[in-house]
């Protein structure tokens, strides 16, 4: 079977009177996924040339206008080779979150399927992965009103104040969060002051169980040796190219330091060394240290993820083999959905 064929026989539909959602749950989608710097985006541009489909990305900082060079994005030449689907969404002063990531996701995804390609998902927000593969806790949408009241607070009582707010309402969420990370302690109040309840039941009782497609997830990994140092040498590169110039811009466009997006992985070092805060060589100890703190965290989420198929890069393999052993094992995946080759349209 060629190419074509094969992304033809790709979809599997249901009677007219079976409904979508359940039908969504038995057509394939296939997540690239592992930590920052292990590789993603040089396999998944010759996978997707090779299925002839798209790449929707899964990364909760490449959704942000401006910020290019920090976040890794693909370059102009890449997006040409393979559209690339989810990125620059909104400005880093906009409110993003895993629920506006899921249902632009969705709209990619049914548009793929109603032409015959494979949805390809890759990425390393883990969180993003699990709400596309599995299901979404139904917690109220955000609300302005009550989003401004929490900021309030915030001003008036700090992080550890709104932290200590959460630890009374709902102590399991807290246990389960960082007292830093803001955006999510954030969230667990508003869910509580708009519904009455708790996030951590609501997540409890969905444990996100859905199956919302029938998916591959495979997973790409290097020893921790060699990520950390391509951690390093990717550093060190995007400081080469601008890095430093693109942050400054951002801060220059008002774009302060105290948004969320500015806080993100290198973004906050430069903000600092910027502000007179610390000299460069400790911007860049600080920048390398945190990023590979957060690829040790990125690990560890993926490992809890159920069915993830890890496949280990080994020291000198070219991209190009790593891809043919990544096609091969989707070519498997695929056989299992050739027919029958209904659309859900």
């Amino acid at each position: 079977m060629d190419v074509a064929e094969r992304r033809g026989s790709l979809l599997i539909g249901s009677d007219l009177t079976m409904d979508v959602e359940m039908a969504r749950r038995h057509r394939p989608l296939v997540v690239l996924l592992g930590p920052t710097a292990v590789g993603k985006s040089r396999v998944a541009i010759q996978v997707a040339k090779y299925l002839n489909t798209e790449i929707l990305t899964a990364d909760s900082r490449q959704v942000y206008r401006g910020m290019d060079i920090g976040t890794d994005k693909p370059t102009v030449e890449d997006r040409q080779v393979v559209p690339h689907q989810l990125l620059d969404l909104v400005s880093p002063d906009e409110t993003f979150n895993t629920g506006w990531y899921r249902r632009a996701a969705l709209e990619h995804i049914e548009r793929l399927y109603a032409t015959d390609r494979l949805p390809f998902v890759v990425g390393g927000t883990g969180l993003y992965i699990r709400t596309l593969v599995r299901g979404l806790c139904p917690a109220p949408q955000a609300d302005p009103i009550v989003r401004t009241a929490l900021k309030e607070l915030k001003e008036q009582a700090g992080r550890q104040g709104l932290y200590a707010e959460l630890t009374r309402v709902d102590p399991a969420a807290a246990a389960r969060l960082h007292p830093n990370d803001e955006s999510k302690v954030m969230r667990a109040l508003e869910v509580f002051r708009l519904s009455g309840r708790l996030l951590s039941e609501m997540q409890d009782e969905h444990r996100f169980q859905e199956e919302s497609f029938s998916s591959l997830l495979i997973g790409l990994q290097r020893t921790t040796e060699t990520l950390y140092r391509r951690i390093d040498e990717r550093i060190d590169w995007q400081l080469a190219h601008g890095m430093v110039e693109e942050t400054r811009s951002l801060l220059e466009r008002g774009y302060g330091r105290e948004l969320g997006a500015m806080k993100g992985l290198g973004y906050r070092h430069i903000g600092a060394y910027l502000a007179n805060e610390c000299d460069e060589a400790e911007m860049v100890r600080l920048f390398k240290r945190d990023t590979r703190r957060f690829a040790k965290r990125q690990m560890t989420w993926f490992r809890k993820e159920p069915g993830v198929e890890w496949f280990l890069i080994d020291e000198g393999e070219a991209f190009e083999q790593v891809g043919r052993r990544v096609i091969t094992r989707i070519e498997q995946f695929l056989h299992g959905h050739e027919a029958p080759k209904h659309s859900l349209a």
